[in-house]
């Protein structure tokens, strides 16, 4: 769903990212659904399905097992990918907990994503080929040192891929597992996803 546009000459005084970003902090999003800002549009994304939020779950508390005391792990948290004016809001992020302490309580903000150390996306099924495409490539972009995608609905079988090494808007090494095999987290996390326990 679409919820707003900038039309060609709509906002002449301003760029079209100054114009969504406000728009996007003033919506009143229903609890559960997320704003995202891609290609000059705000789109409104449901809330996912009950094994969507028990694997983003299962991850959350993997990561928690090692992760230092200055970072912290953040759900529906606004990132904004700034060499291409966008904002996603992950599944999960794994932030600096200071950054998120000194965000001005008085202002809805995306945080950079080229502060992240991990985003994390589950693929839902209206979305899975964005967070595949696109968001693969922007995160790259931002640049974010790890993106782990989580695909429910891969052609050949739920897997779970990490990608590593961002350089030029690429990610250089990719690891990639089905379903049931452990898929390894390097420094600072430290841990391994048992994907076994992911419901498909």
């Amino acid at each position: 769903m679409t919820a707003a546009m900038v039309e060609p000459g709509q906002t002449p005084h301003r760029r079209p990212w100054d114009y969504l970003l406000q728009t996007w902090r003033e919506l009143d999003v229903p609890e559960g659904w997320r704003a995202e800002i891609d290609e000059d549009r705000i789109v409104l994304a449901p809330p996912p399905h009950a094994h969507h939020n028990g694997i983003a779950a299962a991850v959350q508390r993997r990561l928690y097992q090692n992760l230092p005391d200055e970072l912290g792990i953040y759900q529906t948290l606004g990132i904004h990918i700034a060499p291409l004016d966008r904002l996603y809001v992950p599944d999960l992020v794994v932030m600096p907990s200071r950054l998120i302490a000194d965000a001005d309580p008085d202002v809805n903000d995306p945080m950079d994503a080229a502060e992240a150390l991990l985003v994390v996306e589950i693929t839902s099924k209206g979305n899975a080929k964005d967070d595949r495409t696109k968001k693969l490539w922007a995160y790259a972009h931002a640049p974010v040192p790890a993106y782990l995608l989580i695909d429910r609905f891969d052609e050949h079988g739920p897997t779970t891929t990490l990608f590593t090494e961002p350089e030029n808007g690429a990610y250089k090494h990719t690891e990639r597992v089905p379903f049931g095999k452990p898929l390894a987290l390097p420094a600072p996390f430290h841990t391994t996803l048992h994907t076994e326990s992911f419901p498909a």
